[in-house]
């Protein structure tokens, strides 16, 4: 089988994938690196329809790889948006209760932002939460000054220009889906693709939504699947954007993974409100009603779906009753901003997140990479993996040295 021989092949053109390539080239500049994307063009899931925040780190459980990268890939991700004019905004955030049981979480949150060294956190006051945002009621909040919005979409362009820029042998190729991977040792891997076989030494899988089946392709024995969580997103209209200045989240549901729909200043001016959180019967499905009969059925063969499910099915039922309401949506919202009406908001996007679930049920809550006989595959990367990318890259760049 002829193939395109790379030094290294990375498979996943979203911004861990290409935040890998750049520091994989500029510490072997002479070395050829292919970037393998199955889409026509970078940034059509995961990269390109989050919310756009740069994470502060105050969330994560000490001293997990969440906690270390994102606080180390932030102030890397600041740098970098400096120096090669991407836009962007620290703007802060505050994390808002709303009622007196939601304290305890909050200080919970304040006391982790402590332990990791989250910088220039304190509490807001009723009075001190209406001057920064004039229509947000709570009663108490955390002040999150190194919280920022970003366009990640930039981000990734910009690292596929100085991959190249860096070295011309180096570079992207689109339409390069993963049909099966060859070999069973270090020095033989090959990825076959829709656009042709590439083979090296070293291949690197950063692919979402399609990462276990991507190991599974590779031998990989898991226990764990990836599970798609659908977030559609809010408009502010344009009579209604003065509502918001900055970053407003609620305080999460502690027995919910997500962090709850909150309110997001985009770079472009534009203000949104999401995400929910509902099991996508598509992985990369963006519309309500998308479904896709494989990947429904690999999700509820698994038995961790159903334990999730079993674990969660009121929480659940609450998120997909918002999906399909706008009403129900702005019910929510209004906890937070009761002048908000349902005539001020209009239909956004959508994303579905990739969140590894274990056999017990549980979401892997921290990132997850796994070196495989001349591959190395990132199996779980949910937020902050975006802020956290040039971190996550300088260990996967460790293990491939």
């Amino acid at each position: 089988m002829s193939s395109k021989k790379y030094d290294v092949v990375i498979v996943g053109g979203g911004i861990v994938g290409l935040a890998t390539a750049y520091k994989l080239q500029l510490k072997f500049p002479h070395k050829s690196i292919a970037v393998l994307e199955k889409e026509n063009d970078i940034g059509k899931h995961q990269t390109g329809r989050n919310s756009g925040v740069i994470h502060s780190g105050i969330y994560y459980t000490p001293n997990s790889y969440k906690a270390k990268n994102c606080k180390e890939g932030r102030e890397q991700l600041v740098t970098f948006a400096k120096r090669n004019g991407i836009n962007f905004d620290i703007c802060g955030k505050i994390i808002v209760a709303t009622t007196n049981e939601e304290l305890s979480i909050l200080e919970g949150i304040y006391q982790r932002g402590l332990e990791n060294k989250t910088e220039g956190i304190r509490y807001l006051n009723a009075e001190e939460i209406k001057k920064k945002e004039p229509f947000i009621e709570g009663i108490k909040a955390i002040w999150v000054p190194t919280a920022g919005i970003i366009d990640y979409v930039q981000v990734i362009n910009k690292f596929a220009e100085l991959i190249h820029k860096e070295n011309a042998n180096s570079g992207l190729i689109t339409s390069c889906k993963v049909i099966r991977i060859v070999g069973d040792d270090t020095a033989n891997k090959k990825v076959v693709t829709s656009n042709g076989t590439f083979s090296a030494a070293k291949i690197i899988f950063c692919t979402g939504l399609q990462s276990d089946r991507n190991a599974t392709k590779d031998n990989i024995k898991l226990d764990m699947q990836i599970v798609g969580f659908r977030g559609d997103y809010y408009e502010l209209k344009t009579e209604a954007t003065h509502k918001i200045k900055n970053l407003v989240y609620p305080v999460p549901d502690v027995n919910f993974p997500f962090l709850g729909v909150h309110f997001t200043r985009m770079v472009n001016g534009s203000i949104e409100c999401g995400p929910n959180a509902v099991f996508s019967f598509k992985r990369e499905g963006y519309a309500t009603t998308s479904f896709s009969l494989k990947d429904t059925f690999q999700a509820l063969s698994f038995k961790g779906t159903w334990k999730l499910f079993g674990r969660h099915w009121r929480k659940g039922i609450d998120e997909y009753k918002r999906a399909f309401s706008k009403r129900l949506f702005v019910k929510e919202l209004q906890k937070m901003m009761p002048s908000i009406t349902v005539d001020e908001v209009k239909p956004a996007r959508a994303g579905v997140r990739a969140q590894a679930i274990d056999t017990n049920g549980a979401l892997v809550d921290d990132f997850k990479i796994v070196a495989h006989q001349g591959t190395i595959h990132v199996l779980n990367a949910p937020s902050p993996a975006a802020t956290a990318c040039l971190a996550i890259a300088d260990e996967i760049v460790r293990q491939v040295l």
